[in-house]
């Protein structure tokens, strides 16, 4: 069986966040960066980015520097700042995966097939079988994006430049 690719889109908010985390992380000796230089290395508008910024920062992921030389810096090390956490921030926390088949005779002749299995009366049963698979999936993913962080991205670029310090 060959492999199969699932699209699991997120916005463009997310790609722009996870952009301007990496810009900052990266210029961090230069401890903040102004709207405009972070809107024009990413290639989309002040306005756009501003309201991205201002949820990374009332999520406590980026800090407002204020004053003629302001902008914005990390509000902690990149190796804390996780692709998930980013990601929820952005995009909220609903579930990737919602059953609508709850009612459906189908479930329910799912629910009768597994109690009969268990020798025991579970029609009332509502679990969706095909969420719990799903669910399952999601938290696979959840951990994946878990363990990445703004820092191991910054790592894998300098690792890939300098060939002395590759694997």
């Amino acid at each position: 069986m060959g492999r199969e690719e699932v699209n699991i889109q997120f916005s463009k908010s997310t790609d722009y966040a996870l952009h301007a985390l990496i810009h900052l992380a990266h210029s961090e000796h230069r401890r903040n960066i102004g709207i405009k230089e972070l809107s024009a290395s990413l290639g989309v508008s002040e306005s756009y980015l501003s309201k991205i910024m201002s949820k990374l920062r009332r999520d406590c992921i980026v800090r407002a520097v204020p004053g003629v030389n302001g902008g914005y810096e990390l509000a902690r090390p990149a190796g804390q700042i996780t692709f998930l956490e980013v990601i929820l921030v952005i995009e909220g926390r609903q579930s990737l995966f919602e059953c609508s088949t709850l009612n459906s005779k189908q479930h329910r002749l799912l629910a009768e097939e597994r109690a009969a299995d268990r020798d025991r009366d579970c029609q009332g049963n509502s679990e969706c079988l095909v969420k719990k698979v799903m669910d399952g999936a999601e938290q696979h993913l959840y951990q994946y994006l878990r363990e990445h962080t703004i820092q191991s991205v910054l790592d894998e670029a300098f690792k890939e430049r300098d060939p002395v310090n590759k694997k």
